[in-house]
C-alpha cells in the first residue's frame, strides 16, 4: 500500500486535529503513515518528529496557560529523558532493526490506546500508588520513553500518559499536560539526535520533499481542539487510531518475516 503525497496530507491533517483533541502530538500515527508510504526508513523519524513538535506546541501553550503543568512535579520526568531521547536518535540502527523495533513500538501504542480506557478507571483513586511516590520512579520512566523515542521517532506520551494514569501519579488534565510538554521536550531533543545522524543534507532533501506534510499538520492541529472533539467521541478516536496503528505493526513485522 503506497500513499501519495495528496493522501498523505490529508490523513496527516485529519491525525493532527484527531491528536490534538485529546492532547497529544500524533508521532506514532504520522511514522506509521509514512511507513505505509514506502519511503526511506532514516527519513521517517525526522518527518513524524518535526510534525509532533508543530502540533503539541499549541496544547503545550494552552496548558501552561491554564496552569495544568506542575512543573516541579515534571522536572524530574524531564531530566534524564531529554539527553536520553538525544541519545536513542544519534543512535545507528540498520534497516531491519529499526523496522522491528518500530513495529513493537506501534504495536504497544496500539495496545495502549485499546486499554487506556480500562487502565484510567483503574487509576481513578485519588491516592498515588508506592509507584509514584518512589524518587527514582520518575527519572527512570522518563530515560526509558525518552530513549525509545528519539530512536523510532515518535514523542513518547502514548506511552508515559498510560503509565501515569495506572500509578495515580496525578489528576487526567494535569497527567495530559504532562505528556504534551514530554512530547515537545523530547521530540526536539529526538529531532536533533536524528538530525547528526542523518545529517543535514538528507535531511533538508526529505523535508522539501514531503514540506505539505508540515503545513498539514499545523492546519489539522489547529482545528483538532475546536472540531475533532465534536465530530467524534473520544473513546472513538482511540479505537480508530489504534486499530491504524496496529495494522502497521502487523504489516512491518510481515514485511520482516518476508
Amino acid at each position: 500500500m503506497a500513499l501519495g503525497i495528496t493522501g498523505l496530507a490529508l490523513l496527516f491533517t485529519l491525525t493532527a486535529a484527531l491528536y490534538a483533541s485529546v492532547g497529544f502530538g500524533g508521532g506514532s500515527t504520522y511514522i506509521a503513515l509514512l511507513a505505509l508510504a514506502d519511503l526511506d526508513y532514516r527519513a521517517l523519524p525526522v518527518i513524524a518528529l518535526l510534525c509532533n513538535i508543530i502540533v503539541v506546541t499549541g496544547g503545550t501553550m494552552r496548558f501552561q496557560l491554564r496552569g495544568l503543568i506542575d512543573w516541579p512535579r515534571i522536572w524530574p520526568i524531564l531530566l534524564l529523558s531529554v539527553p536520553a531521547a538525544w541519545l536513542g536518535g544519534r543512535l545507528e540502527i540498520a534497516q531491519n532493526q529499526f523496522m522491528i523495533l518500530l513495529g513493537l513500538s506501534l504495536a504497544a501504542a496500539g495496545i495502549l490506546l485499546l486499554i487506556e480506557p480500562f487502565i484510567r478507571q483503574a487509576g481513578s483513586s485519588a491516592s498515588p500508588s508506592r509507584w509514584a511516590e518512589n524518587r527514582f520512579f520518575a527519572p527512570a520512566i522518563g530515560t526509558a520513553i525518552g530513549f525509545l523515542s528519539g530512536m523510532v521517532g515518535i514523542g513518547g506520551g502514548i506511552f508515559l500518559a498510560p503509565i501515569l494514569l495506572l500509578t495515580r501519579w496525578a489528576g487526567g488534565r494535569r497527567i495530559a499536560a504532562t505528556a504534551s510538554i514530554f512530547i515537545l521536550v523530547n521530540s526536539i531533543s529526538g529531532l536533533a539526535g536524528q538530525l547528526m545522524k542523518s545529517g543535514w543534507d538528507h535531511s533538508i532533501a526529505a523535508l522539501t520533499s514531503y514540506w505539505s506534510l508540515l503545513l498539514a499538520v499545523l492546519v489539522g492541529g489547529q482545528l483538532g481542539s475546536h472540531l475533532a472533539s465534536k465530530a467524534l467521541p473520544e473513546i472513538w478516536i482511540r479505537r480508530l487510531t489504534a486499530m491504524l496503528i496496529l495494522y502497521v505493526a502487523i504489516r512491518l513485522f510481515w514485511q520482516q518475516i518476508g
